[in-house]
C-alpha cells in the first residue's frame, strides 16, 4: 500500500509540475483550472495524511512559510551589476563605436532583449532542487527571500539539468493587469497606490508574509545562467536557450542581431509595440554575445562594458482638466478624477485621469481649468505629472463633506491620504459590507457569498446589513439557482449569527481599524455596545491597544445618523450587545506589555493567553512602551529592536517564573 502511495505522489508531483509550466511558462495550459486544482488537493490530502512523504520541491509547498521578522543579507557569487544608459541611438551608436574600438577588427554580434521594468534576483539550485532566492540589493549583498519567491509560479520547485548545481538570474516582475488590481484595491482601502508596477513588484518580494507575495501573482524571466558565479555558456544566446529547456520562463521577444542596424531596427519596433506586452517594459538592453569577448572588453566600477539598456522616451501629452468628480469605492474611499480634454497619448485618447487624493492635488498646485502634462504608461490608468500652465478661469476643488452617493458624514483621518464616507448602508460600500458582515470570522453566516449577495444587492432585497435579518426562504427562492434546500440553510445560518458574542457584533460593524482583536479588547472594556456607542474619545482609549486614531474612528462612525439607525435595526433583530470580559483584570502582570520574537516550547497563542489572562498584553512589535521582550530559538529583528530601546530581554524560564509568581 505505501509503494502505491509513494507512486502516486511522484506521479502527482510530475504532472502538477507539468501543467505548471504548460500554464505559466509557455502559456499552453492543456487543463481546466478545476482539474488542476483536483490534482493538487489530491496531492495536498496524502501529504497531510503521509508527512514523511512530503519533500521541499512538492508543489504543495509553495505557499506555507510563516511570517518573517526579517530579511537575512547574503552575499553573491559574483556581482549584480546595473547597466549604463544609453537615452537616444546616437549614445547607442556610441556605445557601439567603443566595443568595435576594443575589439578590433574581431567580428561581433548583439542579443537584443525587452527591458523588464521589475527587480532582479537570483535564484539558487542543488541537485536540480530551489534551495534560496536572493534579492540584489547593493549588486554584493542581497536579501534572502526564498519563502517569497516560492510563491512564484513561474521559479520552478524541481529542473532538468545536467549540473549538479547552478544559479540563474532575472527579473521579477508584475503584469501590468495584476498591478491594476492591486492598485485599486488598495486605493478601495485608503492605501497609498504603487507609482508602478516595479515599485509594485519589489514591494511584494520584500514583504514579510509570503502569503501576501502569493496573492500579488508575480512572474520570474530570467536571462542568466552561472555555476559558481560565472557564465555557463559560451555565448549568451546559449544560455537563454539552455534555460528554457531546462523549464525556465524566458522573455520570447528576443533577437540575435548581427550588427547594430538590426539592433536599432529591434529598438524601434517595440517602441511601437510595447502597449501589446502584458508587462511594463522602459526600453532594450543589448548585450554583446560571446562570453570571451565579453570577458576582453570588461567592467567599470558599476556596469559592464559589454552591454548597455537603451531606455525609452516616456510617453506624455498636455491637456485641460475641464473638472474634477468624485468616485466612491467599495470600502468608502473618495478617490478625485480628473476629466480632461481628450488627448492622443501613445495611440490612446485619454480623457480621464486619477488624482488619487486631496494631499495630491496640492502636491500639484492643481486647479480646475488649469493645463497639465499628463503621462501614460502601457494600459496603466494615467497620471498627471505637473501643471504644464495655469488655466484663465482656475477653480479651487475641495472633497464634498457628504458622501455624494448616500450624502453620509465624510470623514478624514489624522494621518490617512484617503477621506471616507463611514455610512455602512452606503450604496457604493453595501456590497462589502455585507461581504465583510457575513464572513467565517465575523458573524460566520454561511452561504452568503459574493453571488448571492449581488444578486439580492441588485435586486432591491438587501439595502442595509440589517436587511440580511429579514430574510426568509421565501424571499431566497426568488433568486436564481436557489433552491428550498440552501435557502433553508442560509436562513438557519442567519438564525444562528444572532448567537454570536459581542466582540463578533462589533467588527462585524466594518468600523475603520477595529478588527477582531480590538474588537475584543473594546467589549472586555465596555461589557456593552451602548456603552461604546456613548463613550467619549478620551473614554475609548481606556481600552487596550486603542489609540488616538482608533477612538476618532469609532468616535465619528458612532455619531453617524445612519450608522446609529443600523445600531437600532441589529439590536431589535436580537444581536448579543452584552458581554462577560473574558480576561482577568489586576493580575500580577496588569500593566505590562511584551512582545514575543522567536520558537518558544510553548506556542504563540499559548503564551498570548496564558500572559493575559493575568492582567498582560501581547503586542506585535517593539517599542519604547514595551516592558519586555520574549526570545525563544532563533530570534529576529524584534531582539534587534528590544536592544535598540533599551528594553529587557527575557527567556521562556523567567516568563514562566513571571506567570506563576507575579513580579
Amino acid at each position: 500500500m505505501k509503494a502505491k502511495l509513494v507512486d502516486e505522489v511522484e506521479d502527482l508531483r510530475k504532472t502538477l509540475r507539468r501543467h505548471e509550466y504548460l500554464y505559466y511558462v509557455v502559456d499552453r495550459p492543456e487543463i481546466s483550472d478545476a482539474e488542476y486544482d483536483g490534482l493538487m488537493n489530491r496531492l495536498r490530502d496524502i501529504e497531510t495524511q503521509h508527512p514523511e512523504l512530503v519533500t521541499p520541491d512538492s508543489p504543495t509547498r509553495r505557499v506555507g512559510g510563516k511570517p518573517r521578522e526579517g530579511f537575512v543579507k547574503v552575499e553573491h557569487s559574483s556581482p549584480m551589476l546595473s547597466l549604463d544608459n544609453a537615452l537616444n541611438e546616437d549614445e547607442l551608436r556610441a556605445f557601439d563605436a567603443r566595443v568595435r574600438e576594443a575589439l578590433g577588427k574581431e567580428g561581433y554580434r548583439y542579443v537584443a532583449e525587452l527591458k523588464l521594468d521589475g527587480l532582479s534576483m537570483a535564484a539558487r539550485y542543488r541537485s536540480n532542487v530551489f534551495v534560496q532566492a536572493v534579492t540584489r540589493g547593493d549588486g554584493r549583498v542581497g536579501e534572502d527571500v526564498t519563502e517569497n519567491a516560492r510563491t512564484i509560479r513561474s521559479v520552478p520547485l524541481r529542473t532538468t539539468s545536467a549540473l549538479d548545481h547552478f544559479e540563474v538570474r532575472g527579473e521579477t516582475v508584475m503584469l501590468r493587469r495584476a498591478f491594476e488590481r492591486l492598485n485599486a484595491d488598495r486605493e478601495e482601502r485608503g492605501l497609498s497606490r504603487f507609482a508602478n508596477p516595479r515599485n509594485a513588484a519589489a514591494g511584494s518580494l520584500r514583504v514579510l508574509d509570503p502569503s501576501i507575495t502569493a496573492s500579488r501573482q508575480l512572474e520570474f524571466y530570467t536571462y542568466y545562467l552561472l555555476v559558481d558565479g560565472e557564465r555557463y555558456y559560451p555565448s549568451h544566446w546559449e544560455s537563454l536557450e539552455a534555460l528554457a529547456r531546462m523549464g525556465f520562463k524566458v522573455n520570447a521577444h528576443r533577437r540575435l542581431c548581427q550588427n547594430l542596424e538590426e539592433l536599432l531596427e529591434f529598438c524601434r519596433e517595440w517602441e511601437s509595440k510595447r502597449d501589446d506586452l502584458p508587462f511594463e517594459i522602459d526600453g532594450v538592453v543589448a548585450k554583446v554575445d560571446s562570453v570571451a569577448q565579453q570577458n576582453r572588453l570588461g567592467y567599470t566600477a558599476k556596469a559592464p562594458r559589454w552591454a548597455i539598456a537603451y531606455k525609452y522616451a516616456a510617453r506624455q501629452a498636455v491637456t485641460t482638466v475641464e473638472n474634477i468628480e468624485v468616485q466612491v469605492g467599495r470600502t468608502g474611499a473618495l478617490t478625485p478624477v480628473a476629466h480632461l480634454a481628450p488627448v492622443v497619448v501613445g495611440g490612446v485618447t485619454v480623457s480621464r485621469a486619477t488624482l488619487h487624493n486631496e494631499d495630491e492635488i496640492a502636491r500639484l498646485g492643481l486647479q480646475i481649468g488649469d493645463s497639465v502634462v499628463i503621462e501614460r504608461s502601457g494600459d496603466v490608468i494615467p497620471k498627471v505629472v505637473r501643471v504644464h500652465t495655469q488655466g484663465s478661469y482656475r477653480r479651487r476643488f475641495q472633497i464634498p463633506k457628504h458622501c455624494p452617493v448616500c450624502g453620509g458624514n465624510i470623514v478624514r483621518e489624522e494621518g490617512e491620504a484617503a477621506s471616507r464616507c463611514i455610512n455602512t448602508n452606503c450604496p457604493a460600500r453595501l456590497r462589502e459590507s455585507i461581504l465583510h458582515f457575513a464572513s467565517r470570522n465575523v458573524m460566520n453566516i454561511d452561504g452568503l457569498g459574493d453571488v448571492l449577495v449581488d444578486q439580492l444587492v441588485d435586486r432591491g432585497m438587501v439595502m442595509s446589513v440589517a436587511d440580511i435579518y429579514d430574510l426568509t426562504v421565501e424571499k431566497l427562492m426568488q433568486l436564481d439557482r436557489m433552491g428550498k434546500k440552501s435557502a433553508n440553510n442560509i436562513v438557519r445560518n442567519i438564525e444562528t449569527s444572532r448567537q454570536n458574542p459581542l466582540p463578533r457584533v462589533i467588527q462585524a460593524l466594518g468600523i475603520r481599524f477595529v478588527g477582531e482583536r480590538t474588537a475584543l479588547f473594546l467589549a472586555d472594556e465596555f461589557g456593552d455596545l451602548d456603552a461604546i456607542t456613548g463613550a467619549s474619545l478620551d473614554e475609548l482609549q481606556k481600552a487596550e491597544e486603542v489609540g488616538p486614531k482608533v477612538a476618532e474612528s469609532l468616535y465619528q462612525f458612532f455619531r453617524e445618523p445612519r450608522n446609529q439607525e443600523l445600531v437600532e435595526r441589529l439590536r431589535s433583530a436580537g444581536l448579543q450587545f452584552e458581554y462577560k470580559a473574558r480576561r482577568r483584570h489586576g493580575g500580577p502582570l496588569t500593566g505590562l506589555t511584551f512582545v514575543l520574537t522567536g520558537t518558544l516550547t510553548m506556542s504563540r497563542e499559548e503564551a498570548k493567553q496564558r500572559i493575559e489572562s493575568v492582567g498582560g498584553k501581547v503586542a506585535g512589535s517593539v517599542s519604547r512602551k514595551t516592558d519586555f521582550v520574549v526570545a525563544g530559538e532563533d530570534p529576529g529583528s524584534k531582539l534587534d529592536k528590544a536592544r535598540e530601546f533599551g528594553v529587557e530581554v527575557i527567556g521562556e524560564a523567567r516568563l514562566l517564573e513571571l506567570l506563576a509568581r507575579g513580579l
